[in-house]
């Protein structure tokens, strides 16, 4: 049961249709809030989304505008929609994120790497300064999402990775300028999340394969721990942060190690052996 009312607010989460996106989505309509949600790669089921919203969640119906958020005139046309429905935008999340995949050095590509930052990083900038065009001022909550990718080797995620890591960058950055307007900005890095665009890069196989090399499944996160924590971000609860890079992950990093590694290899065919 929610004790945080965000009645009368209005949140925009790009790609919001499916993974991280839906996650935060479905916390803050239950929060009362009116969500806006950008889509353009896949075929959510919206009519399934307006039913899980309307009959589960008890909550306003999102509404969907289809957009590329890599298209500055679309987002300008996403901004008039919006404004169709209120005056302000209390939230703006940053999630849409899409590159790809490189197997070896000759997949390096400038093109490929500009339309990565296209899609990746330059949206925060580019839906901040619209909101501000449209509504007078920027919202009272910027949240980037960003991976652990910038830091750690993932094959075949580099230009991931380097968008993240300009994501991150831009981050800081606006915090600087958007606090004299009354904004904070911060950025959520999460790790591992079994979403659509891991198993893109990855295969679905993965977390099988990390399951049986001895990760705690426990320790791996679902969208919705993901959404708890972008929801959280824009409660009131966390007003002190701004500026912000939040690593996110039940500490998996901690224990994915050689050590890990090793125990579960010994105790594998002992399990009570300690």
């Amino acid at each position: 049961m929610f004790t945080i009312n965000m009645q009368g607010k209005n949140v925009l989460i790009t790609g919001g249709t499916k993974g991280i996106g839906l996650g935060a989505a479905k916390y803050f309509g239950q929060a009362g809030a009116q969500v806006y949600l950008t889509y353009k790669w896949g075929s959510a089921d919206m009519d399934a989304i307006e039913r899980e919203f309307s009959t589960e969640l008890k909550a306003k119906a999102p509404i969907f505008i289809q957009a590329d958020v890599s298209r500055e005139e679309e987002t300008e046309e996403v901004m008039a929609e919006i404004a169709k429905y209120c005056d302000y935008l209390d939230v703006f999340i940053s999630n849409v994120g899409f590159a790809l995949k490189t197997d070896s050095l000759d997949d390096y590509k400038k093109r490929s790497l500009y339309k990565t930052l296209d899609y990746s990083s330059w949206p925060m900038i580019d839906y901040c300064r619209k909101a501000k065009k449209q509504f007078g001022k920027y919202p009272r909550y910027v949240l980037g999402v960003s991976s652990d990718g910038p830091d750690h080797y993932y094959p075949g995620y580099d230009f991931v990775a380097a968008s993240k890591a300009m994501l991150e960058f831009f981050g800081r950055y606006l915090a600087v300028h958007l606090r004299k307007e009354g904004s904070s900005v911060n950025v959520v890095r999460f790790g591992t999340v079994k979403t659509e665009s891991f198993e893109f890069i990855f295969g679905d196989e993965f977390f099988e394969f990390s399951k049986e090399n001895g990760v705690n499944p426990d320790c791996q996160l679902v969208p919705d721990d993901c959404g708890r924590v972008l929801f959280a971000m824009c409660s009131g609860l966390f007003d002190a942060l701004n500026g912000q890079l939040l690593q996110v992950d039940h500490g998996l990093p901690f224990q994915d190690n050689l050590m890990n590694r090793f125990s579960f290899l010994r105790n594998r065919d002992s399990p009570d052996r300690i």
